[in-house]
């Protein structure tokens, strides 16, 4: 039986990255995101090059039961990696928000996440291998002004993924969160403001941090020495002084 990579948010970005990667590596590809038509050519590209079998799933993550009808659909496969990497942040005073995006951000963060790694990870327990990769972020290390449900989401996702790293681990099961910084994608435009953080990684840098540490067997990794170091203050501030340092950066 074949050995299948799922990879959620997969019509950009770093969800495009790991695709392109795992593909790379020989995998089987279930391509998860709501773009159908951009999944399509993704898959049609990733098969022509690669030579490996890739499935497209269109699923709004947020909506429940789009989610099982997903997960349903999966229920067979043999899932060897898991990449959660569907989110998305939204920019602006909280008091401001749209309570419905609200919702939907902690649905597809949140959510989407976890009843995921809850269903793949069995699988993975029973042979002995696998690997959950959860995509945080440096926003997980300190609450965000403009950004506070985002940070908050992704606090719980380096949480979440440090305690199934411990969990797991005696399987042969790797966890991984992985927190990258600004990267070179459409994130920021999605979220609202385009201007944030214009000083950006690449998605090959952030893909190649991911397998370094997943490799190394880390419960999380910081893409970047300047990200890290940034989180690492961050943690460390009293919030008196770190949050407004924090909303200073964001405008960097």
């Amino acid at each position: 039986m074949a050995d299948w990579a799922v990879v959620t948010g997969a019509s950009s970005g770093i969800g495009r990255g790991f695709a392109e990667r795992l593909a790379g590596d020989g995998l089987s590809l279930v391509l998860v995101a709501r773009s159908v038509d951009t999944l399509h050519d993704i898959a049609d590209d990733l098969r022509s090059r690669h030579h490996v079998p890739v499935e497209v799933l269109a699923c709004d993550l947020t909506d429940a039961a789009a989610r099982d009808q997903l997960l349903d659909s999966l229920a067979e496969r043999q899932v060897e990696v898991l990449v959660n990497n569907a989110g998305f942040a939204t920019v602006g005073d909280f008091v401001d928000a749209d309570p419905a995006r609200i919702t939907a951000e902690i649905n597809l963060n949140v959510v989407a996440l976890t009843l995921l790694a809850r269903a793949f990870a069995p699988g993975m327990i029973r042979r002995g291998r696998g690997a959950i990769i959860n995509v945080a972020s440096t926003a997980a290390f300190q609450p965000l002004p403009t950004m506070g449900v985002y940070a908050a989401t992704k606090s719980y996702v380096l949480s979440l993924s440090q305690a199934l790293w411990d969990e797991l681990r005696p399987y042969g099961v790797t966890v991984l969160a992985l927190c990258p910084g600004a990267t070179e994608t459409n994130f920021f435009v999605n979220a609202g403001d385009e201007s944030i953080l214009t000083h950006r990684r690449s998605v090959d840098q952030v893909i190649d941090t991911c397998f370094e540490a997943l490799a190394k067997g880390q419960p999380y990794v910081i893409d970047g020495l300047g990200n890290a170091a940034l989180a690492q203050v961050a943690r460390l501030a009293p919030a008196r002084i770190g949050l407004p340092i924090s909303r200073r950066v964001l405008r960097r």
